[in-house]
């Protein structure tokens, strides 16, 4: 559960924010390690936001395609990252550790940890859609 009035974020949570932990969450629902989730939550979440605000530099990344989940698409698809498991945009692997960096570390562990993903699970959990929790439940989570 969260702790929604005693811990803070140290940044404003974004709807990038809310978007690149859900979608780290369907990963690993799917099985994906957790390393991988995370480099893969950040990388889709930047190649929507690019597509949504006109951001061509990432054009060679947002015409990617899933494969169909047969062993030789598997294989085609790990080929195409970087060391097997990191999408790459402008040249640079999209990893856990930026996930971290840009994402965890902005916020703040503490909040992250024990509020921001355990509610991100709970909306999920409850087969609530990002579209439906982007803002709302970021609404409360105002910086000290």
């Amino acid at each position: 559960m969260s702790e929604p009035t005693t811990l803070k974020p140290e940044r404003p949570i974004r709807r990038f924010d809310v978007f690149a932990e859900y979608r780290k969450q369907e990963e690993e629902a799917k099985g994906h390690p957790e390393d991988e989730a995370m480099g893969y939550g950040l990388w889709v979440a930047k190649v929507v936001a690019s597509r949504r605000f006109g951001g061509g530099k990432l054009k060679e990344h947002a015409d990617h395609k899933e494969h169909d989940g047969k062993e030789d698409g598997e294989a085609a698809r790990r080929k195409m990252l970087v060391d097997g498991k990191w999408h790459a945009l402008d040249g640079e692997p999209q990893t856990d550790a930026l996930f971290e960096q840009e994402i965890v570390e902005r916020m703040g562990h503490p909040f992250y940890q024990r509020v921001f993903a355990p509610a991100i699970e709970d909306a999920r959990k409850a087969g609530k859609s990002y579209e439906s929790i982007r803002d709302a439940i970021r609404k409360a989570w105002k910086p000290s």
